[in-house]
């Protein structure tokens, strides 16, 4: 069984309907899965999650698990009183298949993570969903 199959399932789509992409990337999250597209014609990775490739649409997007591997393209700082949580930070990490992603990087000071630092993947819970963070290479990136 591929992994979109697994995370077709996941997402209770067998049989009932047809999982939309979103629906798939976010089951496959649930599982501690980080999942991606790959354009089947071309190679090139996707990310977001979409129903057919960017530019021409030609090839199918194919759900593949990310290396987890990515650098910080660009940070800033989200500043917020401490009673509301504190500043945190808020990045675009260049996944080491190509696609960008907006996300952050934890378990350091926000004002710590710079341009070109080497990260990597983790599940965590925001808000109540699995989402992807990143933390410094060599800190443990286990997926979570």
């Amino acid at each position: 069984m591929t992994g979109r199959d697994e995370a077709i399932r996941a997402a209770g789509a067998a049989g009932k309907h047809k999982a939309g992409p979103e629906e798939i990337f976010r089951a496959g999250l649930r599982e501690g899965r980080f999942m991606i597209q790959r354009n089947s014609k071309t190679g090139a990775h996707v990310f977001y999650p979409r129903a057919l490739a960017p530019g021409d649409g030609d090839g199918e997007l194919e759900w593949v698990e990310a290396s987890g591997r990515g650098t910080v393209h660009t940070t800033t700082v989200a500043r917020r009183r401490p009673e509301k949580g504190g500043d945190y930070n808020i990045c675009l990490v260049t996944l080491e298949e190509g696609p960008h992603l907006m996300s952050r990087v934890i378990e350091i000071a926000p004002e710590e993570v710079t341009i070109g630092m080497p990260v990597t993947a983790r599940i965590v819970e925001l808000m109540g969903e699995p989402a992807v963070v990143f933390v410094p290479a060599g800190q443990g990136g286990a997926k979570a």
